[in-house]
């Protein structure tokens, strides 16, 4: 089954590090910031290309960005199909415009956010089993916290863990029903916070949840990046080792 993989990465992210080109001395979207001595974008595309089921990639950028970052990306698509399309100002319309480009044969369509680089290769194939199988499947770990629903700074409820999940990524669907599911939201001026929303609105297909990891953490703010050499550091000395 042929695969495309989105990489949303045209938002602004906070200011929370160095850049990655010279001449974008003074931002620090965080899907650029360094890591190892490369964009983190870098490091997420690699675990996708790494993989044998994936025929294409797509990346969603700031046009302000796309000269410099192809630089990096191109050299990184090891004959894998690599495209760069513009993005939008929210992530939703990021991966409607890469949508557009997926090419004809693709049957499943992963979305992965650019700044989660340790996903690892058994989840991403057990992702995309699942979704093979079942037409739509998203990753999810269950919360170590105990749970409380608020109004305003007083509890009003409990919520078990075993009925939770925090989402992940990659977030995979046939590509026929992400779609619809984009084309519905649009009618609807629907707005959600991650794909999987969109097609729970279609209610036709049951979305699945494949176990995740609490390692493979989205890179948000500067005390992720503390985590995130950690994770480098232990990756590179079992590169090393093995």
């Amino acid at each position: 089954m042929k695969v495309a993989v989105i990489l949303p990465a045209a938002g602004l992210g906070t200011r929370m590090g160095r850049p990655a080109s010279p001449e974008k001395t003074g931002t620090s979207r965080k899907q650029f910031m360094l890591l190892d001595g490369q964009p983190i974008i870098v490091h997420t595309l690699r675990k996708f290309v790494d993989c044998d089921s994936v025929s294409e990639v797509i990346v969603a950028l700031r046009a302000e960005d796309m000269d410099w970052a192809r630089e990096w990306l191109v050299r990184e698509a090891r004959g894998k199909t690599l495209k760069l399309v513009v993005g939008g100002a929210t992530r939703q319309e990021s991966v409607e415009n890469a949508l557009r480009e997926v090419s004809p044969g693709i049957e499943l369509v992963a979305v992965h956010d650019a700044v989660r680089p340790f996903v690892d290769e058994e989840i991403i194939r057990a992702v995309l089993a699942e979704a093979a199988a079942t037409g739509a499947a998203i990753v999810g770990i269950v919360p170590v916290d105990t749970v409380k629903q608020v109004h305003r700074n007083k509890i009003r409820a409990t919520i078990p863990r075993d009925k939770l999940i925090l989402t992940q990524t990659p977030q995979v669907f046939r590509l026929e029903l992400l779609r619809e599911a984009f084309e519905k939201a649009r009618e609807d001026g629907f707005t959600g916070t991650d794909e999987s929303s969109l097609v729970e609105r279609l209610d036709r297909v049951e979305v699945s949840v494949v176990p995740g990891s609490d390692r493979n953490i989205k890179i948000t703010k500067p005390s992720d990046m503390d985590l995130a050499r950690l994770f480098m550091a232990e990756q590179l000395a079992r590169k090393k080792s093995g």
